[in-house]
């Protein structure tokens, strides 16, 4: 059953608090990042995609990749709020220590629901390729969903991939670019500017809009278009906040890998409130 946009908000309030609390507890992480991506993959896991939780590998599911994978914590906490087993909510607070499955980034040997290990930059939108063509030729309805960083598509392997998907007309696969604008070492536009990015996917044959990254209505429709879309691949071009929801960290190139400190945390965690 569809969740209302009222319940989606809250969601998105209870990840964006265990955000918070992960990293801080860790003292080590990318609050930035993640923070960014909480509405986009909270529509995803609790809205639109066909999963089963509790057959995690059901062959007709859909697929999602974080390709951008510094952003786990967003991701380690979508999977617990939807009740995977191997992604409990009571282990959260483990992140990044020694022997959790919650590791720094996404790793299928500790969490086998997940569908890719990833991380290394750049190679999600090959993977999740890969997964469209297995899939078309299984004659499966699964749909592949990748999200990757502004500062990632940098990687020249992000383009051969989305020139290979529009060749090979992979309507299955979605591309989700956070473009929250900030990257490790500052702006995009100052280190490696991708703009202007939406006509770029146009004109590599992607099926592309624009969104506002952060708006539930506008995310669930652009992902109904993008599946009513045939023979061209998708890309959503996903207009978000650095940082998002913690006024004194948004667009704050000083947290991408930095955690809040206690007294940040519990400022953060007020405002989310």
């Amino acid at each position: 059953m569809a969740k209302s946009i009222a319940e989606l908000q809250g969601i998105a309030r209870r990840v964006r608090r265990d955000i918070v609390e992960m990293i801080t507890t860790a003292r080590s992480g990318h609050p930035g990042g993640s923070l960014s991506a909480v509405e986009i993959l909270v529509e995803l896991y609790c809205n639109h995609m066909r999963i089963d939780p509790a057959n995690p590998k059901w062959d007709d599911r859909d697929r999602f990749i974080l390709s951008k994978g510094h952003a786990a914590p967003v991701l380690y906490s979508v999977m617990a709020e939807r009740g995977y087993a191997d992604a409990p909510q009571e282990k959260l607070g483990t992140l990044r220590r020694f022997g959790s499955v919650f590791q720094g980034h996404p790793d299928m040997r500790f969490i086998p629901s997940l569908e890719a290990s990833t991380g290394s930059l750049g190679q999600g939108l090959s993977l999740g390729l890969g997964m469209a063509l297995g899939a078309r030729l299984d004659g499966r309805p699964s749909r592949i969903y990748v999200m990757l960083g502004d500062g990632e598509i940098q990687e020249g392997q992000v383009w051969e991939a989305a020139t290979s998907a529009a060749f090979l007309k992979a309507d299955k696969l979605v591309a989700i670019v956070d473009y929250n604008q900030i990257q490790l070492d500052g702006f995009v536009k100052d280190i490696m500017d991708v703009a202007p990015l939406a006509d770029k996917w146009r004109a590599f044959g992607w099926h592309t809009l624009e969104i506002d990254g952060h708006d539930f209505a506008a995310i669930e429709e652009a992902l109904a278009d993008a599946a009513a879309t045939k023979g061209k691949p998708t890309c959503l071009v996903a207009h978000t906040v650095k940082d998002k929801g913690v006024s004194f960290m948004e667009n704050n190139s000083k947290y991408h890998g930095m955690p809040p400190t206690q007294d940040e945390r519990a400022l953060a965690l007020q405002e989310l409130n």
